[in-house]
């Protein structure tokens, strides 16, 4: 199955500037650029496809860029040129530019990057204007369903989204797998995995082998020290983040943590949530929320994979989810929390238009914990979201981050 990243990949072919796919390891990029290639290639396109794993390549193009022409073709058309993993070169920022500069109307080149840490530190200010960035999750649940075949339940629910049924008749299984989308994530392998052990040893393997990947490309030594950071933070899903107390409870320096958490940010593993405010006095402006990217990493670095009514912090975990699905839909920065110095809160704001109240149990809806923010945002528009409602299946098709 494609991605729904790729039609938009493939509509920016066309355009001069260079297309970057960005995400975390084992999400699925290589395999969108394979998709890319062979129909680009089916239009009698003149496609080169690079993986900078291969040394011999990568020395030749950190050597000199210009060593690009002797994998590429010089013909009189322009040719699409695909490279896995842009991060390995010395100075990505350096090639794409020149590239760009001396070449831009021979080749289109159409690169991944697995560590937005490498991206965003060597992609500057000289690429403006020769570069668009497209960033990629682990599957959102349309795609869950469509990866398994569930072609049948998907229709109904986007028929009982568009009010064209009334209930799902596979309800009890639509439930099912919403339960283990939840607790094991949307990472293709483990998506594809034949039994709930199985997910939790290909999980195992992404937290050990990748994700020290990607501690070590970044300069870290520690592992101990970082794995430790990853696990406090994954019982503090939902909560503020606090440097100072990460820093006396893993007993590293403030300046370790933070460059932990700019790491695992950069690695699309974590999101730090800012608040939402008008008044600087009362609304508390400064500690961000954290959020897991995919809910089965976090609960892989909890080890806890019990059926979610059993979760000690299942509204955490469930809270935890519901942002990840309000991903899918905005703007990472469109989407916040909104907490007053006395500890009024909001669990999200999204777009300064509408606002979301979190509860696992809709017997925790009680709109009188919410007069001080519908008095002062008496224009945004305030509701709860609980499991197993109907509002919830709807949120699950609300996907439009690629359109």
């Amino acid at each position: 199955m494609r991605r729904k990243i790729f039609d938009k990949l493939y509509q920016h072919s066309s355009k001069k500037e260079w297309t970057v796919l960005i995400g975390a390891r084992q999400i699925g990029k290589s395999t969108v650029m394979k998709d890319l290639a062979t129909k680009l290639k089916s239009e009698g396109k003149s496609v080169v496809q690079l993986n900078l794993e291969r040394i011999l390549i990568l020395n030749d193009l950190n050597t000199n860029p210009d060593n690009l022409f002797l994998y590429v073709p010089v013909t009189t058309d322009r040719v699409y040129v695909l490279i896995d993993e842009i991060q390995y070169l010395d100075n990505p920022s350096n090639f794409l530019k020149h590239i760009y500069d001396e070449y831009a109307d021979k080749v289109k080149l159409i690169v991944t990057g697995s560590s937005a840490f490498y991206i965003d530190k060597n992609f500057n200010d000289s690429l403006a204007g020769r570069k668009r960035i497209f960033e990629l999750y682990t599957f959102d649940f349309e795609e869950y369903l469509m990866l398994l075949g569930e072609d049948n339940l998907l229709e109904d629910l986007h028929k009982f989204k568009n009010n064209k049924l009334k209930k799902i008749i596979a309800e009890s299984r639509l439930w099912s797998l919403i339960e283990n989308y939840v607790l094991y994530g949307g990472y293709p392998n483990v998506i594809q995995a034949s039994s709930e052990s199985e997910k939790i040893m290909v999980l195992e393997d992404i937290k050990d082998s990748f994700i020290k990947k990607d501690m070590l490309e970044s300069g870290i030594r520690d592992t101990e020290k970082f794995f430790m950071t990853m696990n406090v933070l994954s019982e503090q899903v939902s909560n503020l983040v606090n440097v100072n107390e990460l820093s006396n409870t893993i007993k590293a320096k403030n300046v370790t943590i933070e460059n932990h958490i700019y790491i695992l940010q950069k690695c699309f593993h974590i999101h730090l949530m800012r608040p939402f405010y008008n008044n600087l006095r009362k609304e508390l402006t400064k500690m961000p929320k954290v959020f897991y990217h995919d809910t089965g990493l976090r609960n892989c670095m909890r080890l806890s994979f019990q059926k979610i009514e059993n979760h000690k912090d299942k509204g955490a975990l469930f809270e935890n989810f519901v942002f990840t699905q309000l991903r899918n839909a905005n703007k990472l920065d469109a989407i916040k929390y909104w907490r007053t110095a006395d500890g009024n809160e909001v669990d999200f704001i999204i777009g300064g238009s509408s606002a979301l109240e979190v509860k696992f149990n809709n017997t925790e809806n009680k709109t009188s914990k919410y007069k001080l923010f519908k008095t002062s945002y008496p224009d945004i528009d305030f509701s709860f979201i609980n499991w197993r409602t109907d509002e919830l299946l709807r949120l699950l098709l609300a996907s439009n981050i690629y359109e």
